[in-house]
C-alpha cells in the first residue's frame, strides 16, 4: 500500500529499537529471559506493525496495525517504569528512550486519526 521505509512513524520506530536494546543491556543478567525479552520484543513491535499495516490493502487494517504498534508503545513505556520503579535500572543521562516513545505515540494517534477521518470521509 505504501512504503514504510519513507514514513517518519517506522524510522522512529527503529530508533526505538536501537535505543531499548542499548538500555537492557544494562539490567542484570537474570532478567535476560524476563524484563529485557520482553522489553525488545515490544520494541521490535512497533516498527514490525507499521510495516505489516503498510502491506494491507484497506485503511481498516493499516489502522488495526497502527493500534497494535501503539499498544506496543504503551507496554514498553510499562515496562521502562517496572524497571525504573523496582531498582532494576537507573536511566543513564541523557537516555533517548522516554522522549523518543513519547514521540512516537503522538506520531501513532495522528496517524491513526487521519485514517479514521479518511475511512469516514471526512476531509
Amino acid at each position: 500500500m505504501k512504503n514504510y521505509k519513507e514514513l517518519k512513524v517506522w524510522q522512529r520506530g527503529l530508533e526505538i529499537v536501537a535505543a531499548t536494546y542499548e538500555l537492557v543491556r544494562l539490567l542484570p543478567r537474570e532478567e535476560t529471559y524476563g524484563l529485557r525479552s520482553q522489553m525488545t520484543r515490544a520494541a521490535v513491535s512497533i516498527p514490525s506493525n507499521i510495516a505489516e499495516g503498510s502491506s494491507r490493502t484497506s485503511e481498516k487494517e493499516y489502522r488495526h496495525f497502527l493500534e497494535i504498534a501503539l499498544g506496543s508503545c504503551f507496554e514498553l513505556d510499562t515496562q521502562l517504569i517496572v524497571a525504573i520503579q523496582t531498582q532494576l535500572l537507573t536511566l543513564p543521562t541523557g537516555c533517548l528512550l522516554p522522549g523518543l516513545l513519547e514521540e512516537e505515540i503522538k506520531m501513532l494517534h495522528g496517524f491513526i486519526s487521519r485514517l479514521t477521518m479518511n475511512e469516514k470521509g471526512v476531509a
